[in-house]
């Protein structure tokens, strides 16, 4: 087996060693850091997350900071959604787009002062696009990587783990998508009631590298009655329940609208953000678009390294983009990006994988939704 070579090229994050001594069994590369995807139980980590509670280094989960008189300016132009109407101490789920429409990230706009903005990102370099829209605007504002390192506590349990490191106040005060600044023995923090699962927690972002063991071993501790160990942002707790993964479940021709993140996209604003005319303009027909759907998948499901081809009488209709096991379903699922006209529940097509045919048929449950 042919061994990966640290270096600087890839980062390591600031819980890398904890999550050696752990047992992470897997890594992939995200936002050019380490980001552990295995302990070798998915089962168990898949049952930890939706009854008890898991710990995920997603450090790999880098922070864009927009700062200046001109960063909120920024913020919108690069985000589909509104921004300048949220609070301080609050967080929006906010795509962005390219100037043709595509959707090129995902992230939580995480508003800390008036001009002061956090993009927590998805796998894409956005904090070049970001620094080379404000540059090229003129705009009076700073855009650079902090050093934040995120650490999720996800799962049902999550508040009785945070309630042990912290207090009642803050677990019952912290709605969802809040956030705030705190201190854990002198570990500086924003906590913000978020995470990539539906099973509710927090991610804890670490504003201080340098503490990454000792934030890891507090919450260790303060879990350990609760059965907390390390985990990672789950495929199959997250295919159930209809969160995208941006570049998995989407190529670079994309939109927001065809992945199924209408609602999260302000066609209609009095702003505009870059790349809302070229998106106005891609729906103007939207039987020449494609949707992001869920669908069951029937055959031998080999191992999913890449997108499978979706084929109707042969003939391309999309691709099968990912595809796991459902332990909630007992049954393979995937999403598949396809024409319009196969997006219909009930509708079947069948599916090269990898030599291997299977048949695809899209479920009555829209992509976005829990099943």
């Amino acid at each position: 087996m042919a061994e990966i070579v640290f270096g600087p090229r890839v980062r390591k994050s600031p819980f890398f060693d904890a999550t050696i001594t752990g047992g992470v069994t897997a890594f992939t590369i995200y936002n050019h850091m380490f980001m552990p995807v295995s302990y070798g139980d998915p089962i168990g980590e898949y049952e930890r997350v939706k009854t008890g509670v898991s710990m995920w280094d997603v450090a790999a989960e880098r922070q864009v900071e927009i700062i200046g008189p001109d960063a909120t300016t920024v913020a919108q132009l690069v985000s589909a959604r509104r921004l300048t109407n949220l609070k301080v101490g609050r967080a929006r789920y906010a795509p962005m787009c390219d100037y043709d429409g595509c959707l090129i990230n995902d992230p939580i706009a995480l508003r800390l002062e008036e001009n002061r903005w956090w993009l927590s990102i998805a796998d894409s370099d956005m904090v070049h696009w970001v620094k080379g829209i404000a540059g090229a605007g003129g705009y009076e504002a700073q855009v650079f990587e902090p050093d934040v390192s995120p650490l999720a506590i996800q799962g049902p349990m999550a508040d009785d783990v945070v309630r042990a490191l912290f207090d009642d106040e803050l677990v019952d005060s912290l709605g969802f998508f809040h956030h705030r600044a705190v201190e854990l023995d002198g570990i500086p923090l924003v906590i913000c009631r978020s995470g990539w699962s539906r099973q509710g927690g927090v991610e804890l972002f670490l504003t201080d590298s340098t503490q990454g063991q000792a934030l890891w071993d507090q919450v260790m501790h303060a879990g350990a009655p609760y059965g907390i160990a390390p985990g990672t942002p789950h495929q199959m707790e997250r295919i159930e329940n209809g969160l995208l993964s941006y570049a998995s479940d989407t190529d670079p021709d994309t939109d927001p609208i065809e992945a199924g993140l209408g609602a999260y996209v302000n066609l209609d604003g009095d702003f505009d953000f870059i790349g809302k005319q070229a998106l106005i303009a891609r729906h103007a027909d939207p039987t020449t678009r494609r949707r992001l759907v869920n669908v069951t998948l029937d055959g031998e499901m080999p191992n999913p390294e890449h997108p499978w081809e979706a084929l109707s009488g042969g003939t391309s209709i999309g691709q099968v983009r990912t595809a796991t096991y459902s332990p909630k379903l007992d049954r393979n699922l995937g999403l598949a990006l396809v024409s319009v006209a196969y997006a219909t529940a009930g509708n079947s097509f069948d599916v090269d994988a990898d030599g291997t045919t299977l048949t695809a048929t899209v479920m009555d449950v829209p992509f976005g939704t829990s099943l």
